[in-house]
């Protein structure tokens, strides 16, 4: 809807995990590391523009997903994986919601009140926003008027009982897909300008404090814009330098129903917008993943699953993606310890190294390290220490050159 400490400079190896677990609690730096780290290799991943491949899209173990990228230079769809599976939709209604309100409506004639809510809806999937579009204007009936409009196929309102719940309406990856074929193509200009410009500007921390820029907007360099969505019993959020999460939305009930015609219970994680210039490629990831999956692992998974699509238009971030261990690990403006804290990591997530330099000396008994990671990404540093290799300078990673 949204860690790290390692070895010693000179004798650098992994002490045994019984070890680490009696010893790790030590550390009070306002970033606590709770979780086993796990010596692995940097993930494999290609720089620059992407290439075809044959094995795409390789979906990760546990996964359940629902592909559809859509090359609008060709119109041709490069990528269909179960594109007519239905799944709930959670945020990604939101589209629809706005859609509807905005029908009739030209963006620079609706009440500024209107315009806010709708500004924070699409950028930080704020629930609150989207309630009273769904109660104003009759919720699921919102869900059928899209489907006639737009001609979708897989498109069904929330369950009976469940009308309130706007986050439990079922779509699909080729609705997604046409959704966004028409705002781009179809929808009047001030609507379709409206609309992706707030895709574009969507914030890296959504209005419940989830890191939202998974997806799309960790495979690919901009020109991106995306729509997010996120349902599950995930632990709060740890985006931002504050703490506070917001409450649950009407999207995201306690109890799920039973018989209902998608998966309810399952957590979900979808990626969906557009990539390149001139909005070349429509990309619609939608996954469920096993009961009991944190959000880290979800947005792990979901990013692996992204960054193996073929998207024309699309060009891969340079770095080496690496795993980390630990929880509510913080990334630091600066590779040093103090007020300076950008965000905390969604717990266990993989990360996206551009360089490394020295730092602050860090120790997390047994460990201790003075190299620090930079994340451009996020645009700020991580120890060393949680990063899952096990050397303190990681081997394949440039020094940084410059004062980031």
């Amino acid at each position: 809807m949204l860690r790290f400490a390692r070895n010693s400079p000179a004798t650098a190896r992994r002490t045994p995990r019984r070890l680490l677990a009696a010893t790790v609690a030590l550390l009070s730096l306002s970033f606590a590391g709770t979780a086993l780290p796990h010596p692995v290799a940097a993930a494999a991943e290609p720089s620059g523009a992407l290439a075809v491949t044959a094995a795409s899209p390789q979906v990760p173990a546990g996964v359940t997903a629902g592909v559809a990228v859509f090359d609008r230079q060709t119109g041709t769809f490069t990528e269909q994986l179960a594109p007519a599976a239905t799944f709930r939709s959670a945020s990604v209604v939101k589209l629809l919601i706005a859609l509807d309100f905005l029908w009739n409506r030209s963006p620079d004639t609706i009440p500024s009140a209107d315009r806010t809510r709708l500004d924070v809806m699409l950028r930080s999937s704020q629930d609150a926003a989207a309630g009273p579009y769904w109660s104003t204007y009759g919720g699921p009936a919102i869900v059928a008027r899209m489907v006639t409009r737009l001609g979708l196929a897989d498109t069904a309102p929330p369950p009976a009982g469940y009308e309130g719940y706007w986050g439990y309406t079922a779509m699909s990856a080729r609705d997604t897909v046409k959704t966004y074929r028409h705002i781009l193509e179809s929808a009047p200009a001030p609507v379709r300008d409206f609309v992706m410009q707030r895709l574009r500007q969507s914030t890296r921390c959504a209005s419940d404090s989830f890191d939202q820029h998974f997806g799309i907007a960790a495979a690919f360099d901009r020109p991106w814009a995306v729509k997010q969505g996120w349902s599950g019993r995930y632990a709060q959020g740890t985006c931002g330098p504050a703490s506070a999460t917001a409450a649950r939305g009407a999207g995201t009930p306690a109890a799920v129903p039973a018989g209902a015609s998608v998966d309810l219970s399952r957590p979900a994680l979808h990626t969906t917008g557009t990539v390149g210039a001139g909005d070349r490629s429509i990309v619609a990831v939608l996954t469920l993943h096993p009961d009991g999956t944190s959000y880290g692992k979800a947005y792990t998974d979901l990013g692996r699953l992204t960054r193996s699509l073929n998207v024309p238009g699309g060009t891969a971030p340079a770095g080496k993606w690496y795993g980390t261990w630990g929880q509510d690990v913080a990334v630091r403006t600066g590779p040093v310890v103090g007020d300076n804290l950008v965000t905390r990591l969604p717990a266990g997530v993989e990360v996206l190294v551009g360089c490394q330099r020295k730092g602050q000396l860090v120790s997390v008994p047994p460990y201790s390290n003075d190299w620090w990671a930079y994340l451009p990404q996020y645009g700020g540093y991580v120890t060393n220490i949680y990063l899952s290799h096990p050397d303190n300078q990681l081997p394949d990673v440039p020094l940084c050159t410059s004062q980031k």
